[in-house]
C-alpha cells in the first residue's frame, strides 16, 4: 500500500502546480498587456524622491483608477525614472495598482508643454 501512495500523492501534487505555474505566467502577460493599454495621464512633477522609490506628481484625472485630478505620492516602477525628471517637468505618464500600492508604470516628456 505504501508504494503506491507515494507514486499517488506525487501525481496530486503535479495537478494542482501545473495549473498553478500556467496563472502565474498568464497573470504576468496580462499585466504587461494592461500596462500597454493603460491611458497615458498630463502631469507635472512636483518632487523626486530617489531614497524611497517615490514620485509626487500633480495630475490630470487617471481614468483607469478612478482618480480625479490631485496631487498625489507614487512608487515607481522603474528606479531610473526618479534620474530621468526633476521636480517641474511635464510629464505623460501611466499608473496602475500594483499590491496595493498605487505605482507610475511609465513615464514620459510631455512634448506637449
Amino acid at each position: 500500500m505504501t508504494s503506491l501512495f507515494s507514486p499517488l500523492l506525487l501525481a496530486m501534487a503535479l495537478m494542482v502546480a501545473i495549473p498553478v505555474s500556467a496563472q502565474n505566467t498568464a497573470a504576468e502577460n496580462q499585466q504587461t498587456a494592461t500596462t500597454d493599454a493603460l491611458p497615458k495621464v498630463s502631469g507635472e512633477i512636483r518632487k523626486v524622491d530617489p531614497d524611497t522609490g517615490k514620485i509626487t506628481i500633480r495630475h490630470a484625472e487617471i481614468p483607469n483608477l478612478d482618480m480625479p485630478k490631485m496631487t498625489m505620492l507614487f512608487r515607481v516602477a522603474e528606479p531610473a525614472m526618479l534620474t530621468q525628471f526633476k521636480a517641474g517637468d511635464k510629464v505623460l505618464f501611466s499608473a496602475q495598482k500594483i499590491d496595493g500600492a498605487l505605482v507610475v508604470t511609465r513615464m514620459e516628456a510631455d512634448a506637449r508643454n
